[in-house]
């Protein structure tokens, strides 16, 4: 007995509730979506229909109040707290930060939405606004993918990262999503309610990483369809998921500076030559103007855009675009904001915010530029036939806008190389934040644990898949982000609490130590002149006792009656 447990142990670590109902929870969905795919997919549907018509709203309301709620801890007093002590440098370059950031972010979501997104708005123009294949369709669609990609989807990363961050690394606590309400709920997270807050996590996890790694299947199967003529279906999806897993297994081998950093700083430089390679062979002046319109009418429009419902039609864009766009970033956040919270030791919180939310964007708003605007003008001026591409089949307008460039069919191979990087750096990067949660927050948890949970993404996108195709990830990904959102607006609050909390605390420090500071540093005779200098500049007021002339009025009483007796 005593030999199993310690095998155990060595094999699992210190693994506890968490773990287990987590394992029960999604073994349960995937026996189901294995037994009776489509049932699963009408049952979620029903689930997500009810969400959408009831609480929609909540969503935009909730997203657009994390990115002010972020902005607003960055340029506070709180700024410049450090997520770790004080004098602690950051644990990796900027660089080698940026680009883990991004990699174990939203790459696969990048590539495969940067041709789509637009070209699908351009088909089927947002709320309606505009003549289909059109320009004015077009420039609509590329302000919306600046939208959906823009501050709100990077502001769910930050909030959960910089939480996670702050406890971890500045109060040397447990790296739990739990652990963010200890403000709120005291020594409640050490029991159930811990123990509910992390499932939950885990579990929004898994569907929102799931999602990303079924998108990632659809686009490289696409690219393989165009390149060698295999058949686009769910046959050659499941194995390129198998092969995907194979790749991540090795990955999550490696520790975490050798793997997921080595692997994203290669990401980030094929993801760059390839943006240069469409933006310098493509149409450049175009891609520049647009890129310069679209942002000045994102940001004229963002508060608009960031709140529209339709209450008065039965218009269902927002739920299939905006609200499925919020909800995926809610279901990554515990994943991105913790894999995030975990190579950002060392970071100032202003540090934290302007690099989590505005240099992602940024990249994001060119990529969309450069893909999505180049997809237009081929699509405006020479009628390339992208946008029947992508009517027909959503991830081959990003191929089929690589054959417009000479050398497009050597990009295409280094697109879909691309693609398969990204999808083996998210499942590697989700492993180690799946590990955390159901590790009781260790920062390394083993690899039996990490390869477990990587397994069982692939496994769950594999279901997704067979379940609704592209239809079942969107449907699924908002059903789950529901209530993760609801603690995320309880986390913002408790962690404002903890930064306020520390704040007066520091005040008062250092108040008390300019005290103990000044009376070492001054002699009597020094602190006395400086009184008599302060008296000379503004004389001193006397004070006068509420009782003085009550007593004095009774003393010339006295004395007046005194003087009235007969001597």
């Amino acid at each position: 007995m005593d030999r199993l447990r310690r095998w155990k142990n060595q094999l699992l670590g210190d693994v506890g509730t968490v773990f287990y109902l987590s394992l029960l929870l999604i073994a349960g969905f995937l026996a189901a979506a294995m037994v009776d795919p489509e049932a699963v997919q009408r049952q979620a549907q029903k689930i997500l229909d009810a969400t959408a018509n009831n609480f929609g709203w909540l969503y935009l309301m909730a997203t657009s109040g994390f990115v002010l709620f972020a902005l607003g801890l960055a340029f506070s007093r709180f700024g410049s707290i450090r997520l770790g002590p004080d004098d602690e440098p950051p644990e990796f370059s900027f660089n080698s930060w940026l680009a883990m950031i991004f990699s174990g972010g939203m790459g696969v979501g990048l590539v495969f939405w940067g041709v789509a997104e637009p070209m699908m708005h351009f088909n089927s123009p947002p709320l309606g606004i505009g003549t289909p294949r059109t320009a004015e369709a077009a420039q609509t669609g590329m302000r919306y993918a600046f939208f959906h990609w823009g501050l709100h989807q990077w502001a769910n990363f930050t909030v959960v990262g910089l939480a996670i961050a702050y406890v971890r690394f500045r109060h040397n606590s447990h790296g739990l999503i739990s652990e963010t309400f200890r403000p709120l709920l005291g020594d409640r997270v050490d029991h159930g309610w811990g123990k509910a807050i992390d499932t939950l996590a885990v579990v929004s996890t898994l569907f929102g990483v799931a999602t990303t790694l079924g998108l990632g299947a659809l686009q490289i199967n696409s690219g393989l369809a165009r390149l060698s003529g295999v058949p686009y279906g769910a046959t050659p999806q499941l194995l390129i998921m198998a092969g995907l897993g194979v790749l991540f297994i090795l990955s999550a081998m490696t520790p975490l500076k050798w793997g997921i950093r080595y692997l994203s700083s290669a990401n980030m430089a094929l993801a760059a030559g390839l943006l240069l390679f469409v933006l310098i062979l493509g149409p450049t002046p175009f891609i520049f103007s647009e890129f310069t319109q679209t942002v000045g009418e994102y940001l004229g429009n963002i508060v608009q855009m960031s709140l529209v419902t339709t209450p008065y039609s039965s218009e269902h864009w927002v739920q299939q675009w905006t609200i499925f766009y919020w909800a995926w970033g809610l279901s990554w956040a515990p994943f991105v904001g913790s894999f995030i919270a975990r190579i950002s030791r060392g970071r100032s919180i202003r540090e934290f915010v302007l690099g989590v939310m505005i240099v992602p964007v940024i990249l994001s708003m060119l990529w969309f530029s450069t893909f999505g605007g180049s997809a237009i003008h081929y699509e405006l001026f020479g009628n390339a036939g992208i946008a029947d591409a992508v009517a027909q089949e959503v991830p081959a307008g990003l191929y089929v806008l690589l054959e417009q460039l000479p050398g497009g069919f050597y990009a295409a191979i280094g697109a879909i190389i691309l693609v398969a990087m990204f999808v083996v750096t998210s499942a590697d990067s989700a492993t180690f934040v799946l590990g955390m949660f159901t590790s009781k927050g260790i920062l390394n948890p083993t690899r039996f644990v990490r390869i477990l949970w990587g397994l069982l993404q692939l496994l769950m996108a594999s279901a997704l898949l067979l379940s609704g195709g592209l239809l079942g990830l969107r449907t699924v990904s908002i059903v789950a982000a529901f209530p993760f959102m609801l603690l995320m607006v309880l986390m913002a609050y408790s962690l404002y609490k903890d930064l306020a909390l520390e704040s007066r605390r520091r005040e008062e420090r250092d108040k008390l130590l300019n005290e103990r500071i000044e009376r070492l540093l001054l002699r009597e005779s020094e602190r006395e002149a400086e009184r008599l200098a302060a008296e000379e500049t503004h004389p001193t007021a006397p004070e006068t006792l509420p009782s003085e002339p009550e007593e004095a009025d009774t003393v010339q009483s006295k004395d007046a009656a005194a003087g009235d007796q007969p001597g």
